[in-house]
């Protein structure tokens, strides 16, 4: 039986890392199923991005955390912070979109290193509204439970209709599951009251704790 130091688990993204992904049989076979498929994959992302900003739109709920600003995002213009009057081609989700763009693209050609691990968790960090950021989008995790979930619909039909050998096919959509599962850890790290007395900051400010989703996730996200 292997032990595991469970102040470790809230306290290093590698060691947390690494433990999920033991736990779920993430490996190297997993990121090689990835990084196999991934110049196939590649030219479906800007559909992916899409797809999944005209779903944000589709919810007055989740279209309203675009009507503020992301971290990062320096525009020429002012921000626009009536939801009813933000489009899918303001420059704000122009960059938005860029930015999610940019996080597939390192899913797949970046190497699973530690700077990649810490990539994830600035990933989760910056939709929650931790003392660290310089914005304040603090987005409910029913909606963070809710994209992924619908990101990896969207993927696993993508993945299908490439029509690769079938034992290929499969290797490649577990390997995106078990990742997007270890990517939602991150995000719940940020939401729940678990590991608290071992942060400077302590869990999230204002959020409730984690719901029948987060429990599921968990492990997972």
């Amino acid at each position: 039986m292997e032990h595991i130091e469970r102040s470790q688990l809230y306290v290093d993204p590698v060691y947390r890392f690494q433990y999920v992904a033991k736990f779920m049989d993430f490996g190297e076979d997993d990121i090689q199923a990835i990084k196999g498929a991934a110049e196939l994959i590649k030219p479906l992302v800007p559909s992916v991005v899409n797809a999944v900003y005209v779903k944000l739109h589709s919810f007055d709920i989740t279209w309203e955390t675009m009507a503020r600003r992301h971290e990062g995002f320096t525009p020429s213009g002012k921000v626009i912070e009536k939801a009813s009057q933000l489009s899918e081609d303001a420059e704000q989700i122009k960059f938005r979109k860029d930015m999610l763009t940019r996080y597939f693209g390192k899913l797949l050609s970046d190497p699973y290193d530690e700077k990649m691990i810490k990539y994830l968790e600035y990933v989760a960090r910056i939709h929650t509204d931790t003392p660290t950021k310089k914005s304040k989008i603090n987005v409910d995790l029913i909606h963070i439970n809710a994209l992924l979930g619908y990101v990896e619909t969207v993927l696993i039909g993508g993945i299908k209709s490439l029509n690769l050998d079938r034992d290929t096919e499969y290797k490649a959509i577990a390997a995106f599951g078990k990742l997007l599962w270890i990517q939602n850890d991150f995000f719940i790290k940020f939401y729940c009251r678990d590991g608290a007395e071992y942060t400077e900051s302590g869990p999230v400010a204002n959020v409730q704790q984690p719901g029948f989703f987060a429990s599921l996730w968990k492990y997972f996200f």
